[in-house]
């Protein structure tokens, strides 16, 4: 996937946008900060969500994270084979990974969102 077309949250969630329908991930610097992943809460399928409120959890080892969407809209899709295969979302965080798809209702809320530049500084930032 091509990182530059995502946009991406302070809360290290990612988003790609595909005319309405936007498909929302987590990104490699927070699987890497969560390390070994042992369990994913998906938000359920035709629910609701709103930008930057918790729609899910991800779980680790060392600690419970919430999955904060990053756009408003519904849920049009669930990457069910997370549920019995977070390999994938270790190995493939921008791919296979994804973690769910929603039917945007305010597109202008990507212009929110960080571009992967500002992304790629934040983390930078964070790091120390």
């Amino acid at each position: 996937m091509d990182l530059s077309s995502l946009r991406f949250t302070e809360s290290h969630e990612w988003v790609s946008v595909e005319g309405e329908t936007g498909t929302v991930g987590i990104t490699d610097f927070a699987i890497s900060q969560l390390t070994d992943l042992v369990y994913v809460e998906l938000p359920e399928l035709d629910s609701v969500v709103a930008a930057g409120e918790a729609c899910g959890v991800i779980e680790s080892v060392k600690a419970a994270s919430d999955l904060i969407s990053p756009v408003s809209g519904t849920v049009c899709e669930v990457n069910e084979t997370l549920e019995t295969n977070l390999e994938k979302l270790q190995d493939s965080p921008f791919g296979e990974g994804w973690l769910f798809r929603v039917k945007l209702s305010d597109a202008s809320e990507l212009e929110n969102l960080m571009d992967q530049a500002a992304y790629e500084e934040f983390c930078k930032n964070e790091a120390h």
